[in-house]
């Protein structure tokens, strides 16, 4: 990436001087409006937030999230992952990683600005999934060329996400709902779908033990769909969550994992 133009002198604003939900980030002091995000990239987003923010070694991670590393910077990534308190106000300091969003409109100068910022304010990898033209991310690691991964190639952010994600999976549904399955199974205990499925066979062989794994399986996939429905901004009703609970069967319940990555809304969660 070559190095973007700083703006000259230091501009007359300051982080403390704006509050959530005004349209603007810093940098050096100097606005930079940020517009109402499209349908495709808002539909990315939340993808990416809900595969990245699943991940097993993920503790935080936030959507537009704003940083103030200095006085007159203020920077929100469209994904943040890591460093992201459960208090209000910006945040100090940068996300170890962040993601973003490239579609149509995108001013690559004012990108090439927040990527270097973000970079010297602590970021260690900043993706950015061009949603125009090939479809690919371009990879911006500290101390690094800048590289760029198509579909089929896997994305890696070694000390911060303990899984590795194929591209697709941040704008794809059904890649991401792939992925987030593997994550939530993780975060219970399970390697990924294929030890459910194998516990499943060794039924009767330790018969306590494996109808209790089992349960346990069925309780995670179950967890699982309400939680991709969350992720995404859809919140389960009580009629939703009651019928969750009466099924037991988890080929039904992975077939409303799938459906659930791909809905804009959770009342056609059992349609079909």
């Amino acid at each position: 990436m070559k190095n973007p133009t700083i703006r000259q002198g230091h501009g007359p604003f300051h982080a403390d001087q704006l509050r959530s939900g005004d349209p603007y980030e810093l940098s050096n002091g100097h606005p930079i409006q940020c517009l109402p995000t499209g349908g495709r990239g808002s539909k990315a987003n939340l993808i990416g937030g809900l595969v990245l923010g699943t991940d097993p070694d993920v503790e935080s991670a936030g959507v537009d999230t704003g940083y103030a590393p200095t006085p007159g910077t203020l920077r929100a990534p469209d994904v943040a992952v890591g460093n992201v308190p459960d208090a209000p106000g910006w945040v100090a300091g940068a996300p170890p990683l962040a993601l973003e969003y490239a579609d149509t409109g995108q001013d690559d100068a004012d990108l090439a600005l927040k990527i270097a910022e973000l970079l010297a304010a602590g970021t260690r990898f900043v993706w950015v999934v061009r949603l125009t033209g090939p479809r690919r991310v371009e990879v911006h690691e500290t101390g690094q060329a800048m590289r760029v991964c198509y579909p089929g190639d896997w994305l890696e952010a070694p000390g911060i996400l303990r899984n590795r994600f194929l591209v697709e999976s941040l704008y794809d549904p059904q890649a991401a709902a792939t992925a987030a399955l593997r994550n939530l199974l993780q975060r219970q205990g399970y390697r990924d779908l294929d030890e459910v499925r194998g516990e499943g066979r060794t039924e009767g062989k330790a018969e306590g033990r494996t109808e209790g794994r089992a349960e346990g399986a069925v309780e995670s996939l179950r967890g699982a769909v309400l939680e991709v429905l969350d992720g995404r901004g859809m919140i389960a009703d009580a009629a939703t969550r009651a019928r969750l609970e009466r099924c037991a069967d988890p080929a039904q319940l992975r077939h409303w994992l799938r459906r659930a990555a791909t809905l804009d809304d959770a009342a056609d969660l059992f349609d079909a």
